[in-house]
C-alpha cells in the first residue's frame, strides 16, 4: 500500500528535461531554475533553500534540470559548475549564479 505524500512534505521544485524545458520556462513570468546533479553535495545542500524560498513565492515556477541526464539544456546555458541558478522573466535569461547560496542570495537573484 502506498501513502500519499502530504502536500507540506512535497517538494516545490519540479523536475524538467530537454523536450519540456522551453514550454516550462515560458508558462510563468519569474522562473528560477537549479541545474543539478545526483552526486552533487553542494546541489542538496541548496535544496532547502530553494524549497524555502518556492514556499514564501507562490507565483515562482521553480524547476530542476539534471545535467546529467539532460546535457542539451545545461550545454545551451552554458552550465559548467554545480549548482547553477538561473532566473528567467518572461522567457529569458535574468541572472545566474553558481554554488551554494544563502536565502538572501537567491532573493536577490530574484530580485526581492
Amino acid at each position: 500500500m502506498t501513502h500519499a505524500v502530504p502536500p507540506s512534505l512535497r517538494s516545490q521544485l519540479r523536475e524538467v528535461d530537454d523536450a519540456t524545458f522551453d514550454a516550462e520556462v515560458a508558462s510563468a513570468p519569474l522562473v528560477l531554475v537549479k541545474f543539478t546533479a545526483a552526486w552533487c553535495p553542494p546541489c542538496r545542500a541548496l535544496q532547502p533553500t530553494l524549497e524555502a524560498v518556492a514556499k514564501d513565492r507562490p507565483g515562482l515556477q521553480v524547476l530542476s534540470v539534471d545535467v546529467d541526464e539532460q546535457q542539451a539544456t545545461a550545454q545551451r546555458f552554458g552550465v559548467r559548475a554545480l549548482p547553477t541558478l538561473l532566473v528567467f522573466r518572461g522567457g529569458q535569461v535574468a541572472g545566474q549564479v553558481v554554488g551554494n547560496q544563502s536565502r538572501a542570495a537567491v532573493e536577490r537573484l530574484l530580485g526581492g
